[in-house]
């Protein structure tokens, strides 16, 4: 491999700590000690790799140095019990998982369902599969929510003991009880989906990675539920699809984000768009909720053979839909986008200026940077400039924070002439 020793250690953990992570918890059962040798292991690979060069299957390598650090652990336990029970010190007995593991033979979708349990909040339920499954830091993951660091830190703390304490078990349940859960399940399958498309931080705007490995866990649990599968997971598995399909024309030959309107189509992926809408239409044959309206919504641009021709009153009507269903600040943002494309800018900027005065938005970039857009087409290039430098101080993607600073010097180059 090409890579120094470091680099290769970077790649294997951006693509596979997921699934690392996943499969050390199906051979240890314990959240902590999983996430805590394989950051051993991969500290360890650092070294080992510059010495004797990267391994012809780094993953495999990670996943075996990971496991013998976790059994070294457990053995220093089992040890130290036996001295304080020789010692008379009463010691909480170790909780056995009882599963099969050959049930389900995928411990991604063991870690969600196990990460869904109703036991947890539900805020905690997403945090704590972002956080395993995707790899993201405390930090990332509470930017997402708009929380302070330290109180997502204890969200995960306590999520992590719940299961233990518990005894939760890492399993997917049977299609009965799944359905108590397929609601969250969705929402983080979604969630991981949307951190591949626009990732948090870094470089790169996407991680295809985790937008295929979102897609191919929305088919599983699609397959799992058989003829009892809601419409919500059709919808949730279209919608993927169609964004997903856009992916080769969202960014140009440097890296640089390119806007909807202005993406070259004939690079869209026709087949998997093929694909996705008779899925929509399915999908409303069942009980319409937030995913499927979102598919529609998404089905209304990939339907149009060019931008001009896209049905934004139609797609106006949806988002209506979609308020009614999962009312939000951030439904109302995009509607408002939809409006300014059907009705002009200036009752779009009223809707967005509510927004900003009385949600929970100040600290979103996306939300300044509308703004800025919406001013910008009405010609207020000042007042436009200043929502951009705004939006750029809250933004941590590098492809969008490119994107923000050139149009902010598309709106000052007027300001700034004679």
């Amino acid at each position: 491999m090409p890579f120094t020793a470091a680099a290769a250690v970077e790649e294997v953990y951006r693509a596979d700590w997921g699934r690392i992570v996943a499969t050390l918890i199906g051979l240890v059962g314990d959240f902590d000690l999983a996430e805590e040798s394989a950051q051993e292991a991969f500290t360890a690979a650092v070294d080992q790799w510059e010495k004797s060069g990267v391994p012809e299957f780094p993953r495999a390598w990670i996943i075996q140095a990971a496991r013998n650090k976790a059994i070294d652990r457990m053995r220093r336990q089992a040890n130290l019990a036996q001295k304080l029970e020789a010692q008379g010190t009463p010691v909480e007995p170790t909780v056995e998982l009882d599963y099969d593991p050959e049930e389900i033979p995928d411990d991604r979708l063991r870690l969600i369902f196990t990460c869904c349990h109703p036991a947890l909040a539900p805020e905690a339920q997403v945090a704590l599969t972002l956080r395993t499954l995707c790899g993201l830091e405390t930090d990332e993951i509470a930017r997402a929510f708009l929380v302070p660091v330290p109180t997502m830190a204890q969200r995960l703390v306590r999520a992590k003991s719940k299961i233990r304490n518990a005894g939760i078990p890492y399993v997917v349940p049977g299609t009965d009880a799944m359905a108590s859960r397929l609601d969250a399940v969705l929402t983080v399958i979604y969630l991981v989906f949307n951190e591949g498309y626009a990732a948090t931080r870094g470089t790169p705007l996407m991680r295809t990675d985790l937008c295929g490995e979102a897609i191919r866990l929305a088919r599983l649990v699609r397959s799992l539920m058989g003829t009892q599968t809601p419409a919500e997971a059709t919808g949730l598995l279209a919608l993927m699809l169609l964004h997903d399909a856009r992916r080769d024309a969202r960014l140009n030959k440097a890296g640089d984000l390119i806007v909807l309107e202005e993406q070259d189509r004939s690079r869209w992926n026709r087949a998997q768009i093929a694909e996705a809408i008779p899925l929509v239409q399915e999908a409303f044959r069942g009980e319409v909720g937030a995913f499927t309206v979102q598919a529609a919504i998404s089905a209304q641009h990939c339907q149009a053979a060019r931008a001009e021709e896209t049905n934004w009153r139609q797609i106006v009507l949806l988002y209506d839909l979609l308020e009614r269903i999962q009312p939000s600040p951030i439904v109302s943002l995009n509607r408002a986008v939809a409006l300014a494309m059907a009705d002009g800018p200036k009752p779009a900027l009223e809707i967005v200026d509510k927004l900003a005065a009385g949600s929970d938005l100040e600290n979103y970039h996306l939300l300044h940077a509308t703004r800025a857009d919406l001013l910008r087409r009405i010609g207020s290039a000042e007042e436009s400039a200043k929502s951009y430098t705004r939006a750029l101080q809250l933004v941590t993607n590098e492809s969008e924070r490119r994107f923000l600073e050139r149009r902010l010097r598309e709106v000052q180059s007027p300001v700034a002439s004679p």
